[in-house]
This record gives C-alpha cells, sequence and structure tokens, in this order.
C-alpha cells in the first residue's frame, strides 16, 4: 500500500508555492510563463461507432458508451491514447476516461487523440475533465446539458505548461489516486473480513474464547420486537439535541425525543435494509420501526444481528417498497446463551467498524488533498518546476 504520510510530504515538498506574474487569455488567468491553445489545435476529435448492444460480456477491449461504467466488446476501432466524453445521455458533461491502448466506442462518445507534442494526454485529461462542464453549462440557458457539440469541446482553451512541469503535475496526481485506490482496496477487504466475522460469530459457527453453552432459537417477535415510528412533518421540525431517524439514516435533529437510546432502527418505507444503532435519546420517523424492548439482549449486539439478517428480504408492495413487520417478526434466529458472549460478539464487530470508519475518513481525506491540489496545480497557483 502507498504510504500516504510519504506521498503528502512528498506533494509538500514539491509543492512549494512560487510567486509568478499571470495573464488573462481564453483559459482564464494563468502564469506568464504557460500558453493557451484550443483543443482542435492540440488534438483530433472524432466519435466511435459502435451501438450499445454491440457489447459482450466479459469481452476482450473496452467499449466506452455513454455511461461512466465501461463495458466490453470482441472488436476494436482504436488503439491509441485517448480522452472520452459522452456525447449526449445522463451525466453529459461529467462522464470522462482516459485510455492508452485497444478499445471500441459508442457512435455518440467523442474520441479525442493524436495529441501534439506541446500537451500530455494524461495532462489534457486532468484539465478537460476538470472544466468541461462548467464550460458547457455556460454555453445553455437550461439547468442541465442535454448533448455536447464538437464546438463545446473543439473551442475550448486549454492552459499549456511545459512539457516538463505537464510531467510534474501528472506524477502528483497519479501519486494522490494511487493513495486513494490503495485506500479504495484495504477498505473493501476490511468490509469482507467484517463480513465474514458477522457471518461467523452472529450464527455461532465461531465461539469466542470462554464461552460455551448451546444458542438458543427464537423469533424476532420474541428478541427484540419492532414498532412503527413517529410523524414529524418538516414543517414541525425544531433544531434541538435529539437525533430524528429516517429510513435512510439520522438526517435531522429536534428539540424533542420519543425513545430513551440506546436503540436500533431500520427502515420501514422506502429505504429497507439499512440498520443504525442510536446511542442517545432519539426520535424514530414513522419511514422506520424501531426496536420497543431488547428482553434484556444487548442493544449493540442486537443492531448487528438485524443488520446481518438483512431486513430488505421483508419487502412488500410493488410501489414504494414498504418492510412486511410481521415477516420480520416471525423469522427466527439463533442467540447466544448468555448476555457476556453477546456483548463480546458485538465488541469485536464494533472493532472493526471503528478501523472502517478511521479507513474511511482517511479516504476523505485523500481525496479532499486531490481536489485541493488539482485546483493549485492546474491554474498554475501552485508550481512544481
Amino acid at each position: 500500500m502507498v504510504n500516504d504520510l510519504a506521498v503528502r510530504a512528498d506533494t509538500a515538498r514539491r509543492c512549494a508555492e512560487a510567486k509568478f506574474h499571470f495573464k488573462d487569455t481564453d483559459a482564464g488567468s494563468i502564469p506568464s510563463d504557460w500558453n493557451a491553445a484550443y483543443v482542435e489545435d492540440l488534438a483530433t476529435i472524432t466519435t466511435g461507432g459502435r451501438n450499445t448492444q454491440d457489447r459482450v460480456e466479459g469481452g476482450d477491449y473496452p467499449f466506452f458508451v455513454r455511461s461512466q461504467k465501461v463495458e466490453r466488446i470482441n472488436s476494436y476501432s482504436f488503439d491509441k491514447e485517448a480522452v472520452l466524453t459522452a456525447g449526449d445521455g445522463v451525466g453529459t458533461g461529467k462522464i470522462f476516461h482516459y485510455i492508452n491502448g485497444k478499445f471500441d466506442a459508442h457512435q455518440r462518445v467523442y474520441v479525442i487523440s493524436d495529441f501534439s507534442e506541446r500537451i500530455s494526454a494524461y495532462y489534457f485529461y486532468l484539465v478537460f475533465a476538470s472544466n468541461f462542464y462548467d464550460r458547457i453549462m455556460q454555453m445553455t440557458a437550461k439547468s442541465s446539458v442535454d448533448s455536447v457539440r464538437r464546438e463545446m469541446i473543439a473551442r475550448m482553451a486549454i492552459a499549456l505548461p511545459s512539457r516538463i512541469e505537464q510531467e510534474a503535475i501528472t506524477e502528483a496526481v497519479r501519486d494522490a489516486d494511487a493513495l486513494i485506490d490503495s485506500l479504495e482496496q484495504l477498505i473493501a477487504k476490511k468490509r469482507l473480513v467484517k463480513q465474514g466475522a458477522m457471518q461467523e460469530l452472529l450464527a455461532g459457527r465461531r465461539r469466542l474464547p470462554g464461552f460455551d453453552g448451546e444458542w438458543h432459537e427464537a423469533q424476532l417477535a420474541k428478541v427484540a420486537p419492532l414498532q412503527r415510528g413517529f410523524d414529524l412533518p418538516n414543517s414541525r421540525l425544531e433544531d434541538g439535541p435529539f437525533p430524528v431517524a429516517y429510513s435512510n439514516g439520522v438526517l435531522n435533529s429536534h428539540r424533542e425525543y420519543m425513545v430513551k437510546g440506546p436503540g436500533v432502527v431500520t427502515g420501514r418505507s422506502g429505504t429497507l435494509g439499512r440498520v443504525f444503532f442510536i446511542d442517545n435519546d432519539f426520535w424514530p420517523h414513522n419511514t422506520t420501526l424501531w426496536v420497543t424492548q431488547f428482553n434484556g439482549n444487548d442493544p449493540k449486539f442486537i443492531f448487528y444481528l438485524y443488520e446481518f439478517i438483512g431486513f430488505a428480504r421483508f419487502a412488500s408492495g410493488s410501489g414504494v417498497p414498504t418492510l412486511n413487520r410481521n415477516d420480520a417478526h416471525a423469522y427466527r434466529v439463533k442467540l447466544p446463551p448468555t448476555r457476556n458472549e453477546q456483548a463480546a460478539i458485538s465488541t469485536v464487530l464494533s472493532d472493526l467498524d471503528a478501523e472502517l470508519e478511521a479507513l474511511d475518513t482517511r479516504l476523505e481525506k485523500a481525496r479532499q488533498l486531490k481536489k485541493g491540489m488539482m485546483q493549485e496545480l492546474l491554474t498554475g497557483r501552485v508550481r512544481l518546476v
């Protein structure tokens, strides 16, 4: 895994800010020793020739359609370094891809390639992806863009530092990307570890040291029954110290509470399957179900047990999904013989959650670091050479 502290230190070392004069250009205000040029003077602009139905599951080559998802295909029309963007569809102006190799593309995907010696393809990708949406939004009176015309790309001005500085910028961004990728992979592995631990510990397949005795089986209605939450229109919300839990999480606070904490809440209508543990007194919204009593069970263990069960399985209704409480209450689960074992299991899982939370925080900081770094480097406010 890339050492994030080393990357940050190295980036900071190289990103010492220097004082330069700036000049106004079609690419905005840029350092006086940079140039600006239109995309049509830096690369060729064409489109693919395929349709979405040409995709092949598990095909040999990348197939770029009007989506952030890259499909596969068994043929290729291009073998080069290129930057691609969707010409229309959902996310127009926000979908970008960089590739160096064999690929194919949809007929409404723009392929920008054959770059001049004045610009690095990957540097172009960074500048283009960072600025193109703002450009096309300035060219429309609507709140969104339905399609991209060729001249929108062709007449976009690009800030051009020297090739040496372009390579330094792309290296710094790739370092940041490597850190982000490594953290994402580590988080994915940790989530698998937690999933495996839940499958073993919550089903009694593995016992923690110091515990024995037979597990017993019971219906959820006898373990920790659920009840519908309480109405709270937005017009009645008054900011206060008590969290308001909705089907998709704690999204507001209120000056009053309806339930003493700790509590366990899951979605009743709309978003199903997510389970939330709330330490303090709270207000469960009427889009939720909340545990009315724990019947001597460890509340945190019940939270993990209900998370493990997956309440989405009890969905009913063809329109807005609704959790069928009767089906949930009839579901049978196994429980450890003592509350102490429940607490020990919840402690193991809580420790794994704490690790994941810390990694998520590091990942978000890395993403913000990259975003801020790019804003500085691509405008010349911070120089690497």
